[in-house]
């Protein structure tokens, strides 16, 4: 049985960071994709970071780019997003996610399997 398990995400002051993490079981991560995505209130699910196998290429939406880092650690089965300088706009919840391909994709539905999601809130 395939989970993924989020964790790190709570409130925070702009400007603040956190650090999430996405515990995999059931899946040896080394051959996914792993990507977080992200959903707010009232909005569809938007794609924030993605990582391929070995971690030598990542694809991040413009709005994080440079703020939030997404990592993997193949040996702790566990994929990490490093947030930084957080904005009340990142509020939401933050969702892990994978894929048994070499191609990172951005959208939602290229993603078999998802965490239940943790919420991450930025007040300003």
């Amino acid at each position: 049985q395939v989970q993924l398990v989020e964790s790190g995400g709570g409130l925070v002051q702009a400007g603040g960071s956190l650090r999430l993490s996405c515990a995999a079981s059931g899946l040896p991560i080394s051959t996914y994709v792993m990507a977080w995505f992200r959903q707010a209130p009232g909005k569809e699910r938007e794609f924030v970071a993605a990582i391929s196998w070995t971690g030598g290429n990542t694809l991040y939406a413009d709005s994080v780019k440079g703020r939030l880092t997404i990592s993997r650690s193949n040996a702790k089965n566990t994929v990490y997003l490093q947030m930084n300088n957080l904005k009340p706009e990142d509020t939401a919840v933050y969702y892990c996610a994978s894929r048994r391909d070499t191609i990172v994709a951005v959208t939602a539905r290229g993603y078999a399997y998802w965490g239940q999601g943790t919420q991450v809130t930025v007040s300003s």
